[in-house]
């Protein structure tokens, strides 16, 4: 199962156990607590820069070539389906050979063991699955990730689009890749993880910072990262976006190093990372039922003969009410997740992996972020 790191509040790993990934690059934006880091750039140039065998796990969401011009259906309205520059595409050949390229800079930085997740539609992901083959990974599954409330298809000629397959592959056929098999039995309420996984698309809460047009949801990142992965791990995303790979590597104790090309998507990216980590971190370790419910209670922090103290001007630039899951079996925190009422949060709860996990209680916390004029 997963490998327990000793001392978790200095972060996944020493950093002076970590190869140089950098070689002279600098991120946007670096946690060193953490280990985790933002670059802006190609991803092409920045893959080069980073050492061969130097990562364990790789989740990539490149472009689908969807940008031409057509419509879709976004909150009830009509919508353009363009994306960008990088989201047209430039022919079967041209795209096919881009895939290979970024596939094959992927597969260089993975370790021997390490494994790749790619998400795509039906205009993209059979040339992915291609290039896999062509450049000897090893297949391991293909999952269909179903959207429970798709858009509809307004031009009523095709069916509505409700899913996206990733597919999983190693590195090569020799690859002895990291399989979290008890853990998702455990998830999927004691049976066999299917490859149909039903995940609802990133919920208001989640596009709070901004909105990417193509933004996965953290849940589904983190069942990914709970299935192929490790506590202390190192995790690429060489298509970052909104940055929802970072986050779930943050939240689950892995490392990453995100890349991104679109300055204002790496802004967005760095905007969640650091909600993130000034989250307030909880540990529960036991209850005491001998409460005495009637008693009254005041507040003797104040000295209302005390001089007043003048303090310096601050502004309010967060607020955040999170809800902490506490388990049944080891009375320990198994989610969390920011949300304005319990009921939002119970609903979040069960769309998330750890639906099948019994609860013991829950917590909830209000922060409030001010800073010093």
């Amino acid at each position: 199962m997963e490998s327990r790191n000793p001392n978790p509040e200095s972060g996944p790993l020493n950093p002076e156990s970590r190869p140089r990934l950098d070689r002279g690059l600098n991120p946007v934006f670096h946690d060193p607590k953490h280990h985790i880091k933002i670059f802006q750039g190609d991803c092409l140039e920045i893959l080069a820069a980073i050492p061969a065998d130097t990562v364990d796990l790789i989740f990539a969401d490149p472009p689908y070539f969807l940008s031409n011009d057509g419509i879709t259906c976004h909150a009830g309205r009509m919508v353009s389906v363009n994306k960008g520059t990088w989201d047209k595409s430039k022919g079967p050949d041209a795209n096919h050979e881009f895939n290979k390229t970024w596939l094959a800079a992927c597969q260089r930085v993975l370790k021997p063991n390490g494994s790749i997740w790619v998400s795509g539609t039906a205009h993209v992901i059979h040339s992915v699955g291609f290039a896999m083959q062509q450049l000897g990974m090893k297949l391991l599954n293909d999952i269909t990730w179903v959207k429970p409330n798709p858009p509809p298809n307004l031009s009523c000629r095709y069916f509505t689009h409700a899913t996206e397959t990733l597919i999983w592959a190693a590195k090569n056929k020799k690859s002895r890749h990291t399989f979290n098999y008890k853990l998702m039995r455990e998830l999927a309420g004691g049976k066999q993880m299917k490859s149909v996984w039903q995940i609802p698309a990133p919920d208001r809460d989640e596009k709070r910072f901004g909105k990417h047009p193509t933004q996965k949801p953290v849940a589904l990142l983190e069942r990914i990262l709970l299935a192929a992965s490790n506590e202390g791990d190192l995790v690429l995303d060489p298509f970052a976006g909104s940055g929802t790979t970072a986050i779930a590597a943050l939240r689950l104790r892995r490392s990453a190093l995100a890349i991104e090309l679109d300055m204002a998507f790496v802004q967005l990216a760095a905007r969640r990372t650091v909600a993130v980590t000034v989250a307030v971190r909880m540990r529960a370790d036991c209850y005491a039922s001998s409460l005495d419910l009637r008693a009254v209670f005041m507040d003797r922090s104040v000295d209302e003969a005390a001089p007043v103290e003048m303090l310096p001007t601050t502004q309010l630039v967060h607020r955040e009410r999170k809800y902490f899951f506490v388990g049944a079996v080891h009375r320990e925190i198994v989610y969390s997740v920011v949300a304005d009422s319990l009921q939002e949060a119970w609903r979040s709860f069960r769309a998330s992996c750890f639906q099948h996990l019994d609860i013991f209680s829950v917590i909830k916390t209000e922060t409030e972020i001010y800073l010093a004029q």
